[in-house]
């Protein structure tokens, strides 16, 4: 059974379930690409990050500048880009970036949210409906004859549409909870490099607040 055949069984149902399946393809694809750059690149990229906070916090802000493509790179820039900022503005900054940055990652999760809920429906409707046509030309002198051959053929045809419905919903499903998996492993990482970052900004800035202390006295 070819496409056009698959369609033209399936019933009233398939076009919104094809539909639904290039939408859920679609947004597949692009998550697929969009973490094959995130995840290739990332554990360099942090590396990087974190050995500069330890030797030269001057460099931190000028390696998120130059990755800002990067959701850890744009997560960073915005709190590092702030004048001295006090340590507690410095974590509510990273807060706020992170909190931004999660939720743009999860772009497309509503998308497949919403096909894995309908395309189940559609075809359970697709079936129903088929079966009320079929079933609504039988007549009780035509059960146990050749006439109810039809009917037969009909429901089964109109079982295509619950199929095709579980099958989308399945394929969206097993992507949705790779690209969460994906999601929280980031979630992670953002929480574990901000927090290593406010502790070398906190060392830092009580180390100058006591230079200038001393320095102070000194005067």
């Amino acid at each position: 059974m070819n496409l056009a055949e698959l369609i033209a069984n399936g019933g009233v149902t398939m076009i919104p379930l094809l539909v639904l399946s290039v939408l859920s393809i679609g947004t597949i694809l692009e998550r697929i690409w969009f973490w094959s750059r995130v995840l290739f690149t990332e554990q360099k990229l942090l590396d990087r990050i974190m050995e500069a906070a330890t030797l030269n916090w001057d460099l931190v802000e000028k390696i998120a500048r130059e990755h800002r493509k990067h959701p850890l790179g744009r997560f960073l820039c915005s709190p590092l880009s702030l004048t001295e900022p006090d340590p507690e503005v410095f974590h509510l900054a990273l807060e706020a970036a992170a909190d931004d940055e999660l939720a743009h990652m999860r772009k497309g999760d509503k998308i497949l949210e919403a096909i894995i809920a309908l395309s189940p429906l559609l075809g359970l409707f697709g079936t129903v409906w088929g079966l009320i046509t079929s079933l609504s030309s039988i007549q009780i002198s035509d059960l146990g004859t050749s006439s109810t051959a039809g009917v037969t053929s009909g429901i089964g045809e109109s079982l295509i549409s619950t199929a095709v419905g579980l099958l989308v919903a399945i394929i969206s499903l097993s992507f949705y909870r790779l690209f969460q998996a994906f999601w929280s492993n980031q979630f992670r990482i953002f929480r574990k490099a901000g927090s290593q970052l406010e502790v070398i900004y906190r060392q830092r800035w009580l180390e100058e607040e006591e230079s200038n202390f001393s320095m102070d006295i000194n005067r």
